[in-house]
């Protein structure tokens, strides 16, 4: 497994879940298919320079992981049409406006989420499969009520 990816994975998933030991860690990655030795994961612990808080791993520095709320007041604001396209998902902006809502949804770790591009007015979030893609559309649609 490469030591980039690996890492990107560790910082994915201490964003999107409480990970308050090196086994809560492990155990994590094993169910991603991420083999990890606890050897390994003290070095990307220091490279990454984690700290331990109150809610577990977390980057210096970094925002607290709010994610929910700041998908749903961006979506809101900023969606102004969303269609499906089997497992993918289009959502059309004012312009210059993608941008920031996929940021979002890419700092949300929203485990249905496989991906997004955005352009300058038009996202397109990659979902596993087309049922997916249809949740995604409805939870979407629950911002714009």
């Amino acid at each position: 497994m490469n030591k980039n990816y690996r890492q990107g994975q560790i910082l994915k998933l201490i964003r999107s879940q409480r990970l308050h030991t090196q086994e809560d860690l492990a155990k994590a990655l094993r169910a991603i298919g991420i083999p990890a030795t606890q050897v390994t994961l003290s070095r990307d612990i220091r490279e990454l320079r984690l700290v331990k808080t109150a809610e577990g791993y977390a980057q210096p520095g970094a925002e607290p992981s709010s994610a929910e709320t700041d998908v749903g007041p961006l979506v809101a604001e900023f969606v102004q049409d969303i269609r499906v396209a089997q497992n993918l998902l289009v959502l059309r902006t004012g312009p210059g406006r993608a941008n920031a809502v996929a940021v979002a949804l890419d700092r949300a770790s929203w485990p249905e989420i496989t991906g997004t591009v955005a352009g300058d007015d038009t996202i397109l979030v990659i979902a596993p499969d087309a049922a997916t893609a249809e949740q995604l559309r409805a939870r979407f649609l629950d911002f714009l009520k």
